[in-house]
């Protein structure tokens, strides 16, 4: 059932010596007899706030919504969660704190008292009871089970990561900041983008008017080293599910690319690919220079296991590749092979002062790219899409021996 907070309510649910202790260290309300008034009749105190200037009240307020919230059972093992990590080198003292909770009335006065006497331990608490009350997670398995960096270095790359992808892609995310918790045998990432700017219509000090300011989204990992899994929240087009999780795989779990999804159930179709005349399609401003198929892996569609790999140098004649399956096909019934790996060679222009910046992309059956989502690596994403070349449904002429192919790698 919901929880609904007001400010009235709050007060009745709060000890006078705790809301005393709490105005006090805001030197507030000092003329305001706690000890005198009777416990869960607030209206003294009540009539008293709302003298208050707004400006105060709008702070304590959402200080008050974030000690209601987390005065509740999941709230309260969110801060002992998060006690647990402070205080894992100091059993004694956590047995202490957690004894002194459990001696109070109630989850407000615990709630409270961690709020005014365990300032170290409210923020992530704080953010785990919010991830805890959040649907719609997405998880992916198959991860190795690798630690987490958390390092200030792998922080800001997934960061930039996040920013360049959503400023590519959306023209919002110009910052972003990422924060770690870690809980228990978990790691929690906080990413926060900055999202599109808005006018919200407000009363500040009793005017009325429309004051612009840049919000933040909210991106959440939750990573498990133990199982191999990352669990992934965030509002927005389900498209953008596995590039950020691929901004993860790169940036905090050091992966040069992301493993396949068993339960993707997304194909790249290769085939094209094996001909000659295959276009690759890219905008001129993109700064990429050309793009050619360096190499190609055929897997029998009969006999699982087999394959044959083609690779030329595609530097000095970008049909090498075909030339070589000419003179396979002449011995080999190649109608019988699916292409279930391409690298392509590509170059870009990344500064106007040096030469193209050679990057080789490798593809493979059935949605494994090894592109990341910086600046360079997204512009070749657009290339693939443009081109054709984008993991799909599946349908009727997908052959099963293909998905056999790729449990195989």
């Amino acid at each position: 059932m919901a929880r609904h907070y007001s400010t009235r309510d709050f007060f009745r649910q709060m000890p006078n010596a705790l809301l005393a202790r709490y105005f006090q260290g805001r030197e507030l309300l000092g003329d305001l007899d706690f000890a005198a008034m009777k416990e869960a009749q607030p209206d003294e105190l009540f009539a008293a706030w709302l003298k208050l200037p707004d400006s105060q009240r709008n702070a304590m307020d959402a200080e008050f919504r974030d000690i209601f919230e987390l005065s509740c059972e999941k709230g309260f093992r969110a801060i002992l969660d998060e006690a647990e990590w402070h205080l894992a080198a100091d059993p004694q003292a956590r047995t202490e704190f957690v004894g002194k909770l459990a001696a109070l009335a109630n989850h407000y006065e615990r709630a409270i008292v961690t709020f005014l006497d365990h300032a170290q331990f409210w923020k992530g608490a704080t953010l785990f009871y919010h991830a805890d009350t959040l649907p719609y997670w997405r998880k992916r398995k198959n991860l190795p089970h690798q630690p987490a960096a958390v390092d200030e270095a792998s922080l800001r790359e997934l960061a930039g990561l996040i920013r360049t992808y959503f400023h590519h892609t959306e023209g919002r995310g110009n910052n972003c900041v990422v924060e770690p918790f870690r809980r228990g045998e978990l790691d929690y990432f906080f990413a926060y983008p900055e999202d599109y700017s808005q006018q919200s219509i407000e009363w500040v000090d009793g005017e009325f008017d429309r004051r612009p300011h840049n919000p933040a989204f909210e991106v959440i990992y939750v990573y498990s080293q133990k199982e191999g899994a990352l669990d992934l929240n965030f509002r927005g087009s389900y498209k953008t599910i596995e590039p950020l999780q691929g901004m993860f795989a790169t940036a905090i779990l050091k992966l040069t690319e992301l493993p396949p999804d068993p339960k993707d159930g997304r194909v790249y179709d290769l085939n094209p690919l094996r001909q000659k005349s295959f276009n690759f399609v890219f905008d001129a401003s993109s700064g990429i220079q050309d793009a050619a198929v360096k190499k190609l892996r055929l897997s029998s569609k009969v006999k699982k296991g087999d394959r044959i790999t083609l690779e030329a140098d595609a530097v000095g004649n970008p049909d090498a590749v075909y030339d070589l399956l000419d003179k396979i096909g002449k011995s080999v019934p190649l109608h019988l092979y699916n292409v279930t790996q391409v690298e392509l060679a590509t170059s870009v222009m990344v500064d106007a002062d040096k030469p193209p910046k050679s990057v080789t992309i490798r593809i493979t059956h059935p949605n494994s790219c090894s592109l990341k989502y910086d600046e360079l690596d997204l512009k070749l994403r657009d290339m693939l899409e443009a081109s054709g070349i984008e993991p799909r449904e599946p349908n009727e002429g997908v052959e099963a021996t293909e998905a056999a192919e790729a449990a195989e790698g």
